[in-house]
């Protein structure tokens, strides 16, 4: 699941639940926010327009609260290491259609899981 190999005793992560929205969307907004500092992560997220930024707002809170919480680590030196985004499954539905006929909406999920480091 993690692309780098990192000291686990200065990272921290949050994994998000599934969240409504396709992975092309979220990772627009996770693109913004990589690789920056956990205080203007927060202020991007916060002032964007697009709708699943509030729910990585709130995954991002959580990694900050784990990092404090659970590895000691110093919530000014944190930086946004990795945001990754899962596909997961898809909400089928039934669009009716001429002649009787029904076509799928596909309606798709996914997750995001953000880890930050102590500089």
């Amino acid at each position: 699941m993690r692309k780098n190999n990192q000291n686990d005793s200065t990272t921290a992560y949050a994994k998000s639940a599934l969240v409504r929205t396709s992975i092309y969307k979220a990772n627009l907004v996770a693109a913004q926010i990589r690789k920056a500092k956990a205080s203007e992560a927060i202020l991007q997220l916060t002032f964007s327009k697009k709708k699943v930024s509030k729910d990585m707002l709130s995954v991002l809170n959580s990694a900050i609260a784990n990092a404090q919480n659970n590895k000691n680590l110093d919530i000014d030196r944190l930086r946004i290491s990795e945001v990754l985004i899962e596909r997961g499954p898809y909400i089928k539905r039934f669009a009716a259609r001429a002649r009787g006929r029904g076509s799928r909406i596909m309606k798709p999920l996914s997750r995001f899981v953000i880890f930050v480091t102590e500089e």
